[in-house]
């Protein structure tokens, strides 16, 4: 009888537990799986601050004070312009943390006197108020751009060459490409390169783009410490093979 008793008694416990855990996960879901999501904390970006982040996220709201779930707010984060991807963590009290990767800017592209992003992918993008960057290149007057459309693909010859420069920099020095202001594509004419804290513009032609580089990489430490020679120069020349010309 004792045996009994204690048998009915376990089971009665384990059921109550059981109905306990089944209510908790019925009347109580927002918690697990982040669908009352109300505080939002951005990570990852450097384009806009986390409160122009934040105010756009929560402009796409249908309605007024309404929480979001996962679901909804990634969709959310994804339809801001400079956003790639995002992973997006609840991490409970009706908070999640999205973490943004954001489209990388190569160049800031001049045409008609408006500036705008270009990404690695040749994306255009607008430049938004409050955006924040610096040590992001110019591009200016490249030719064959008619009509320059945000959210569009542009790849003309002449965004091409800049991008080739772009490459040959970054992969001879990093801190000449960190110092590289402009790239005057002139219409067509000899490109021209301007850098940050070296008065002399180089006239860089076109064409033999790594050889190029490679050239001004041997002046570059002559140029920044002001030596005789290219100090008391007008501009670097090296549109020449196998040579680099300092002209007055």
């Amino acid at each position: 009888m004792y045996e009994n008793k204690k048998n009915i008694f376990s089971i009665v416990l384990f059921s109550l537990l059981s109905m306990a855990i089944l209510l908790l996960i019925i009347f109580n879901p927002k918690k697990k799986t982040g669908d009352n999501i109300k505080m939002i904390k951005i990570t990852g970006n450097k384009l806009m601050s986390s409160e122009e982040y934040k105010n756009f996220i929560e402009s796409n709201k249908t309605k007024i004070n309404q929480a979001f779930n996962l679901s909804v707010l990634k969709d959310n984060v994804l339809k801001h312009p400079y956003v790639e991807n995002a992973d997006i963590e609840f991490v409970g009290e009706e908070k999640a943390v999205v973490n943004i990767q954001e489209k990388k800017i190569s160049a800031i592209l001049l045409h008609k006197g408006e500036p705008l992003f270009l990404t690695d992918e040749f994306e255009v993008l607008p430049i938004l108020s409050n955006s924040r960057f610096s040590s992001i290149p110019i591009i200016s007057n490249p030719k064959d751009l008619d009509e320059v459309k945000a959210f569009t693909i542009m790849k003309s010859t002449d965004i091409s060459d800049a991008y080739r420069i772009f490459d040959a920099i970054r992969y001879t020095d990093r801190k000449m490409l960190m110092s590289l202001s402009e790239i005057n594509m002139r219409n067509g004419g000899d490109i021209i390169l301007t850098f940050s804290g070296i008065k002399q513009p180089v006239i860089f032609g076109r064409g033999s783009t790594a050889r190029k580089i490679i050239y001004l990489e041997m002046l570059w430490q002559g140029l920044l410490k002001g030596e005789t020679l290219v100090n008391n120069s007008s501009y670097i020349d090296l549109r020449f093979a196998n040579e680099i010309y300092v002209g007055k």
